[in-house]
């Protein structure tokens, strides 16, 4: 059987759950505009843009129309504050290690291509000890273009020495079957993610709810490739 040499993943609510810490933040900036705390539940799915558009659509909760200025320093006070707090209640969804474990054993190679910033995606990853399993962690920042842009995935499977041609793309949102769709490589959707649309609508070609059935998924969807 061939399998892809990169399997290449979205971070935010598809490696690490990082709700608890991004909405913290959020609610950090809300409190200093004077502005009450999101719900959990309500904020979670606004999470996987940017630091930016969380806090835009934050603001759109409350009726809070802000300048490109105060936008700018508000997405400033964020990033300072969730750098200081980026791993506190963060934790790598169940099973994640296990799967990467069980894709490496098989051949594969791994990177990450998220619209985080950069250099905070590999804090979050070095706290978490997961940095080393990537052959590249890209951002937002790295290439200067952001998911669906198809140049981020392009780019991001170049670094990490990969092949668009025998990659597969993991994510739990619309850009991430986005990239992975303008970009030509199949693409799994992870139900256990951020996305304010069911991922399911999305149609990747593979649904999974639980790492534990990763490798399955990418073994299938190899075979795929492998007859094609």
């Amino acid at each position: 059987m061939t399998l892809p040499r990169t399997v290449v993943f979205d971070l935010d609510g598809t490696l690490v759950d990082t709700a608890p810490d991004l909405i913290a933040a959020l609610n950090y900036v809300l409190d200093r505009e004077g502005l009450p705390p999101l719900p959990f539940e309500s904020a979670r799915n606004m999470i996987g843009a940017g630091a930016r558009k969380l806090i835009e659509r934050g603001l759109e909760v409350e009726g809070r129309v802000t300048s490109v200025d105060d936008l700018n320093r508000l997405t400033r006070d964020f990033i300072d504050y969730y750098a200081d707090h980026i791993a506190d209640a963060s934790r790598p969804f169940e099973g994640l290690e296990v799967a990467l474990d069980e894709l490496k054993a098989l051949g594969c190679r791994f990177a990450v291509c998220t619209n985080k910033l950069e250099w905070l995606s590999k804090r979050l990853l070095d706290q978490l000890g997961l940095s080393g399993r990537f052959s590249a962690i890209c951002g937002a920042d790295t290439f200067g273009v952001a998911k669906p842009d198809p140049i981020i995935l392009q780019q991001t499977v170049a670094r990490a020495g990969g092949a668009i041609a025998t990659t597969i793309m993991v994510g739990d949102a619309g850009p991430d079957v986005g990239v992975a769709r303008r970009a030509g490589v199949p693409v799994i959707g992870v139900e256990f993610g951020y996305t304010d649309v069911p991922i399911a609508e999305l149609m990747p070609d593979r649904l999974i709810g639980h790492m534990r059935d990763l490798p399955a998924a990418v073994e299938s969807l190899s075979r795929i490739a492998s007859r094609s």
